[in-house]
């Protein structure tokens, strides 16, 4: 794979790592809604970490649909199968997670539509967890986490976008890459385990985990290969 390739690679690499990121801060903060930990500042990170991962999330399908939908954009070869391999892996693994956040959006759309705070009195009807920690840490590290340059220009999303506008934004752009971009799901089997996932700790470093990426060996347990080889 020539130095082009890679540094496009590594691009959508990163940005699809960044997308992870947001997104499983987006869950833990969802996972306190209906809570005795729920407030308003919990219900302000969770519109910026939605806004923010919907941004990334526009901004990485345009970008990997144009290069697998431009047959052009790959050299012929082996390098060239290989370097479409690799972004049609990332491409199938960024669906996957975009189905995933979908879920988390519906489910955080039902919960706020059951526990409203617009009154002191709604706050008697939240669940009495006795955990009320751990917030403002998640919203902490949802916040320090660096727009990738692939992620959508903000204005072109509308910051103030609604959740169910998010939601149908982010079907119709699923439903317009599969349309345009034919990939073998297949191929990938659904058991195999992401190659790259994100550390757990989520303050390491993002291009320590790429740099780990790039040195890894392909994988061979799927016919598309490793994103991050």
């Amino acid at each position: 794979m020539g130095e082009r390739a890679q540094e496009t690679l590594a691009r959508v690499t990163s940005c699809f790592q960044t997308l992870v990121r947001v997104t499983s801060c987006f869950q833990q903060l969802a996972a306190s809604l209906g809570s005795s930990a729920d407030c308003d500042f919990l219900r302000q990170e969770i519109t910026h970490a939605r806004t923010l991962a919907t941004n990334i999330a526009d901004g990485l399908s345009r970008h990997l649909t144009r290069l697998l939908s431009d047959r052009d954009s790959c050299p012929a070869g082996p390098a060239g199968s290989a370097e479409r391999r690799a972004l049609e892996r990332v491409w199938v693994h960024f669906l996957s997670g975009v189905e995933n956040f979908l879920r988390d959006l519906r489910k955080a759309g039902d919960l706020i539509g059951r526990f409203p705070l617009g009154q002191q009195k709604d706050r008697r009807s939240l669940v009495n967890t006795g955990c009320l920690d751990g917030v403002v840490g998640v919203a902490a590290r949802a916040a320090s986490i660096q727009t990738p340059r692939l992620a959508a220009d903000e204005d072109a999303l509308h910051q103030e976008a609604g959740l169910q506008q998010h939601l149908n934004g982010l079907e119709a752009m699923m439903s317009d890459m599969q349309l345009r971009v034919p990939v073998a799901f297949w191929s990938v089997e659904a058991t195999q385990p992401l190659c790259g996932d994100v550390p757990d700790d989520p303050e390491d470093d993002l291009e320590e985990a790429l740099a780990s990426l790039a040195a890894a060996e392909p994988s061979a347990c799927c016919r598309l290969g490793c994103a991050w080889s």
